[in-house]
């Protein structure tokens, strides 16, 4: 494995340079270069460790020459001038395989502890929303609102953010992925933050919408429809649920009401903001099972007017949708 999140996933190395080997009969080495050798052999103590300057060609020469026949390689981590490494690395002693998605699957499902990872970034989450937006007043500029969010969650114990906050003031509350400008806030304006905390390796993914001052009765229609949408959604998040299928009953709901559908329903979270399964309509995923963490997010979005997005991250249990994302839907006016 070559993937970082995978390599921690399977050995509990956290650093940034690694690879590892899992042989079928339970022997398994971790390569990296010197700069992590304490912090490997402390983190993966059970693990034979490589040092090699280039982990991933040292560890295939290393399989080599212990008599490895064939090793499998992570299609989607390596680059075809690391290809050619391997390849090298190997000297026609071994044959590189190459596998797609082979742990991406074991991580779609996750564990109490990881559980306990993700449901506090989720709080930290929610207590940047309460600690930054409900406080928001005329005159700040999206930028700035970012800023005091990654401040927040910070100061709450998160170890970094899940990813650049997206603020979006009025019209640009209705561009999905907006990037933050110097835009101030105005009455009457929309307000879309999406953002999250990222806690021991895990994120967290929160979007809400809120308006400043009194909400005119286009946006309060608006809101009602996304959130009803969302809610129908997560009641219907439960173990054995198609991911395709929810992605359609969301998109079915905003067509008929009127509107269009701009993207996904939703994602998995874990080590990666987006990673298995995607809701999404071209999703190959299996069935929800108990354990995934996934994002139930519809929008609508009206070009030039503003849009409405309301996030959660939650964990599919048994008896459904558990939201570890707990700050109101409700449309909160400033």
């Amino acid at each position: 494995m070559t993937g970082w999140e995978n390599v921690r996933y399977l050995s509990g190395f956290t650093g940034s340079n690694g690879a590892l080997f899992i042989g079928r009969d339970g022997n398994a080495r971790l390569a990296t270069d010197g700069r992590y050798l304490v912090q490997a052999a402390a983190e993966s103590p059970d693990l034979d460790v490589i040092e090699s300057r280039r982990p991933a060609p040292g560890l295939v020469a290393s399989c080599r020459d212990a008599g490895q026949s064939a090793i499998g390689i992570e299609a989607a981590h390596v680059t075809l001038a690391q290809v050619r490494g391997l390849h090298t690395a190997a000297d026609d002693g071994v044959t590189l395989v190459e596998t797609d998605g082979v742990v991406e699957a074991l991580r779609a499902v996750k564990d109490a502890e990881e559980i306990a990872a993700l449901r506090r970034a989720c709080e930290i989450t929610d207590a940047a929303f309460s600690d930054v937006v409900l406080k928001l007043s005329p005159g700040v500029t999206e930028r700035q609102v970012a800023d005091r969010l990654y401040s927040a969650m910070r100061a709450a114990g998160a170890e970094a953010a899940a990813f650049d906050p997206i603020v979006g003031f009025g019209p640009h509350s209705a561009i999905p992925h907006h990037q933050p400008t110097d835009r101030e806030l105005g009455r009457g304006d929309l307000v879309k933050t999406d953002f999250g905390a990222r806690y021991d390796g895990y994120h967290a993914d929160l979007t809400r919408t809120v308006v400043l001052g009194p909400a005119a009765h286009w946006q309060r229609e608006l809101h009602a429809q996304v959130a009803g949408i969302q809610q129908d959604c997560r009641a219907a998040a439960t173990p054995g649920a198609l991911p395709s299928q929810l992605d359609t009953q969301a998109s079915d709901a905003i067509t008929a009401a009127g509107y269009r559908p701009a993207h996904g329903l939703g994602h998995g979270v874990g080590l990666q903001i987006h990673e298995d399964p995607f809701l999404t309509p071209s999703s190959t995923a299996g069935e929800l099972a108990p354990g995934m963490v996934i994002t139930i997010e519809p929008g609508i979005y009206l070009e030039g007017r503003g849009g409405v997005r309301i996030e959660d991250t939650g964990v599919v249990t048994a008896a459904g949708f558990d939201p570890l994302t707990t700050v109101t839907r409700d449309l909160l006016e400033l």
